[in-house]
């Protein structure tokens, strides 16, 4: 009996790969990851890290002018008492704690003995990866089992075609040294709602330009709505129904023109309309890998593509475009396929946050599932202006909200609304998690005065109204 470690070749670096490969490092198989940019891949140098640093910069400033509705103020007597943020440092800032990031990843691969090849990997013939090297040399490197964590990259228009100076996505937008005068951000999902926030609050005046009835169209009505009425309240010129047909620079300005022929002028635009998966060139379809019609790679819940052998985890695999979620797939995919105790992945227990001010935080399943009649759920929902915490902090907008099953009265989903609705979450992802009930959450002490008594509150009316 052959006592050779089981080999297994990492295709990316970001959350997916990295956690794959230490899973399968403990578990006792030789491990590489071939990676392009960075280990951490775009959630750490380009995307996930860098932007949510940039909304907690752009939050603290925002601090300063909302101070005086607590009556507080500057010393009268100095003389510059305007807060601004100097881009230039921002962004220096935000890269050196993406590199920083990048390289505590690394070194603890290699602590464990992960080896890394910096490069290109494709899939060559059965059980086998060439890894094309940044130094030109080539690598044919034995796989036992081959993860994919291959990710995305920015969608473009052939209409809109980014200089990374003034029209940009968001991979250019840290080569910025100053605050952009005139903002247009293409795109009302997660990306374009949460860089138009944070560039708000930096000082630009800020246009969002939105296809759809609303920003936030794939998220909960009630909380999108609060975001949209905040944006509008701070500054920003929000255009619904307003679709981008193209971005054309023209000396110092830019200019988006929309669908019904208008035209919104700029100093920059940032395009946020998508993604697309980086599944091409890499040798997917000779190995038997099935993609779908968008590029993403097919896999079950145990992140198994359709070649035997073969994994996938992460945006690649257009599940659900998180890095927690990315990094739970690799984690999975290794347990599974070098035969440890696994369990498949659940996406119902899926906590996601978006980084508006205030942010908006969801688990389990939605009010569109209940009113599809995907499930059975009664609704309650709280205002956090009743809350005694949020009066303290001057927290006007924002809402808890629990959904809950007739008879057993289960806690399936939740939305919070709230800065920092990310730190909130949680316990709604562990009542939903591990299926418990309003009674467990409501008779459960929470810290008074807490923001996440409005939780134990929320609960409290859900078994109120079963009994009513």
């Amino acid at each position: 009996m052959s006592s050779r470690k089981k080999s297994v070749v990492v295709i990316g670096g970001g959350p997916g790969g990295y956690e794959s490969a230490l899973v399968a490092s403990q578990l006792g198989a030789q491990v590489t990851v071939i990676d392009r940019d960075g280990l951490g891949g775009a959630a750490v140098l380009t995307d996930c890290v860098p932007s949510k640093t940039l909304i907690a910069t752009s939050d603290f400033l925002s601090r300063f002018e909302a101070a005086g509705r607590l009556g507080v103020g500057f010393d009268a007597s100095q003389e510059d008492q305007h807060a601004h943020a100097n881009l230039g440092q921002v962004n220096e800032r935000i890269m050196k704690l993406a590199k920083a990031q990048s390289r505590d990843i690394q070194a603890q691969l290699e602590s464990v003995g992960v080896r890394i090849r910096r490069g290109i990997g494709r899939i060559k013939g059965h059980g086998w990866v060439e890894a094309e090297l940044d130094n030109g040399e080539t690598e044919d490197i034995r796989a036992d089992v081959i993860l994919l964590a291959t990710g995305t990259s920015p969608r473009i228009m052939d209409s809109a075609k980014p200089d990374g100076e003034r029209i940009l996505t968001w991979q250019h937008i840290y080569n910025l040294t100053e605050v952009p005068e005139k903002l247009i951000v293409v795109g009302s999902g997660v990306t374009g709602a949460e860089l138009a926030h944070a560039y708000l609050g930096l000082g630009s005046d800020v246009t969002l330009v939105s296809s759809r009835d609303r920003v936030l169209p794939g998220q909960d009505a009630d909380a999108a709505t609060v975001i949209e009425n905040v944006f509008r309240r701070r500054g920003m010129t929000v255009l619904n129904r307003s679709r981008a047909m193209a971005a054309t620079r023209e000396g110092e300005k830019v200019i988006v023109t929309l669908e019904d022929g208008r035209k919104v002028e700029g100093s920059h635009a940032i395009l946020a309309v998508g993604s697309i998966p980086q599944t091409k060139g890499i040798g997917l379809e000779a190995a038997g890998v099935d993609l779908t019609e968008s590029g993403h790679i097919v896999t079950d819940r145990v992140s198994r593509t359709t070649a035997q052998a073969i994994y996938a985890a992460g945006d690649c695999t257009g599940v659900y475009p998180l890095a927690s979620v990315a990094a739970m797939q690799g984690r999975v995919a290794m347990h599974h396929a070098l035969g440890d105790a696994v369990q498949p992945l659940n996406l119902r227990g899926v906590t996601a946050n978006i980084f508006t001010d205030p942010e908006i935080a969801t688990v389990g399943y939605s009010q569109t599932d209940i009113e599809e009649g995907k499930i059975e759920a009664r609704t309650v929902t709280l205002p956090l202006s009743t809350n005694p915490r949020a009066k303290m902090r001057n927290i006007t907008d924002g809402f808890v909200k629990l959904f809950a099953v007739p008879g057993s009265n289960t806690i399936v989903g939740g939305v919070v609304v709230a800065p920092q609705a990310s730190e909130l979450i949680y316990p709604i992802g562990m009542a939903v998690q591990n299926r418990l009930t309003v009674d467990q959450v409501a008779n459960t002490f929470s810290v008074y005065p807490s923001m996440t008594g409005s939780i134990a509150e929320a609960a409290r009316r859900l078994h109120s109204s079963d009994i009513i």
